[in-house]
């Protein structure tokens, strides 16, 4: 998984059919489980393209979506967000919400 900016994730949105945004900050102590789970599914999911980013460098990010507090995974479908999630509840729960 790599780090994207703001301006990738607006290509991925517009030419892949799906892709997924984490969202976190380094000083976050739920942030680095949720980031275990999320490399999980980059093992699992190869051809899903996910990007990260700590949010503190993307701020207008977080207000343009509404971004209510990290970790968040934005999940968009067709250049939509359809999932913004923040309780990482476990791998398989993530894996059903991506799809």
């Amino acid at each position: 998984m790599e780090n994207w900016t703001r301006d990738q994730w607006e290509k991925s949105k517009k030419e892949s059919p799906k892709s997924v945004f984490y969202l976190y900050t380094p000083m976050c102590g739920t942030c680095m489980v949720a980031s275990k789970m999320i490399e999980v599914i980059a093992t699992m999911k190869t051809d899903l393209p996910i990007g990260k980013a700590d949010l503190n460098y993307i701020e207008g990010l977080a207000v343009d979506y509404e971004i209510e507090s990290v970790p968040c995974l934005l999940v968009q479908e067709n250049g939509e967000v359809i999932h913004k999630i923040y309780a990482f509840q476990s791998v398989p729960y993530l894996l059903e919400k991506i799809g």
